[in-house]
């Protein structure tokens, strides 16, 4: 695809904040690597501390852009119908993502997020609040802007600014549920639930309910690690 596509008024507001949150991912794993090889000394603790900051700086990319988020509609929200099957949707991708934890479909040995390594308990509750914001809201809203406003776009037409909201290829489908997968440690739960945000946008044609759906399994995951302390899926 020609770069001659990409217009940096519409696709910087959605790109950016999704390229940051996974500049900090491959931070974090960069310095993990350093740190088994012995080459820096970093206490855990300090890699707890990359959340906040991350989450903090992506929720303010979409603050300063938020004028730019015209496909998210808020009035979407009042169209009841609609925001249930939205809610239902992210509640089954909930039950199967905890469902799908199999060996084969996992990458790696993923520590998750354990807030008990903090003694003091002020900053272990900051840390899971920021946790629940950053799962609940930032993460929703900067992950459906990229894979389902700007990707899923970007793959149907040859003008991304000109494709309707939930109008897409099936390649378009296919390759977006496969790298949303691959984006998690949980490949396979992620590309389930990339397809069902797919086709909840196919439905809806509504990125607000996508949010949604999507907030509402982060919630109910968030709720599920704090009760079970399985804190892999975090």
């Amino acid at each position: 695809m020609s770069l001659s596509r990409i217009s940096s008024g519409t696709v910087a507001p959605r790109v950016a904040p999704f390229a940051l949150f996974m500049l900090f991912i491959g931070l974090d794993e960069l310095l993990h690597f350093l740190k088994i090889q012995g080459l820096v000394n970093i206490s855990e603790t300090f890699f707890l501390f990359l959340y906040p900051v991350k989450i903090s700086l992506v929720g303010l990319i979409l603050w300063l852009w938020r004028s730019a988020y015209t496909e998210i509609d808020a009035k979407d929200i009042l169209k009841y119908r609609l925001s249930f099957i939205s809610i239902i949707t992210g509640v089954v991708v909930f039950v199967l993502w905890i469902w799908m934890i199999w060996p084969f479909a996992v990458f790696g040995n993923p520590a998750g997020f354990d807030p008990s390594i903090f003694v003091n308990d002020g900053l272990k509750y900051f840390m899971i609040t920021v946790r629940l914001i950053g799962a609940v809201i930032i993460v929703p809203i900067m992950e459906e802007l990229f894979w389902r406003s700007f990707l899923i776009r970007y793959l149907t037409g040859t003008s991304f600014s000109d494709i309707r909201i939930g109008q897409m290829t099936a390649t378009a489908f296919v390759v977006t549920t496969v790298l949303f997968g691959l984006e998690h440690n949980l490949w396979l739960a992620g590309m389930m639930a990339g397809a069902a945000y797919n086709l909840l946008l196919l439905h809806t044609r509504s990125i607000a309910q996508c949010i949604i759906a999507h907030a509402a399994t982060n919630a109910l995951l968030g709720i599920y690690v704090l009760t079970t302390k399985q804190w892999f899926f975090w």
